[in-house]
């Protein structure tokens, strides 16, 4: 067997004009519709996205920027590196 490393590189930009010419088909050749679907499927991912980023632990995340819920009682107080409780 080979080893993968030694396979034909994928051309990604060949890739990419697949998928454009598979979207633009789906919406039956509108790109107007097709940019929309797009837009529409982005904002799913990323809704998606951040539900999972609230489900995971702190410790997962640690290290990560991910914005953070405010309670109200702290809604005034400034984050800084010193008031933030360390786990």
């Amino acid at each position: 067997m080979s080893d993968p490393a030694e396979q034909q590189p994928v051309d990604e930009a060949a890739e990419l004009e697949v998928a454009a010419a598979q979207a633009i088909e789906a919406c039956g050749g509108d790109m107007l519709a097709t940019v929309k679907a797009l837009i529409v499927a982005n904002s799913l991912l990323e809704q998606e996205l951040s539900e999972v980023y609230a489900k995971a632990s702190r410790g997962c995340l640690r290290g990560r920027r991910v914005k953070t819920r405010v309670t109200d009682a702290k809604a005034g107080a400034e984050s800084t590196p010193e008031s933030r409780r360390r786990d």
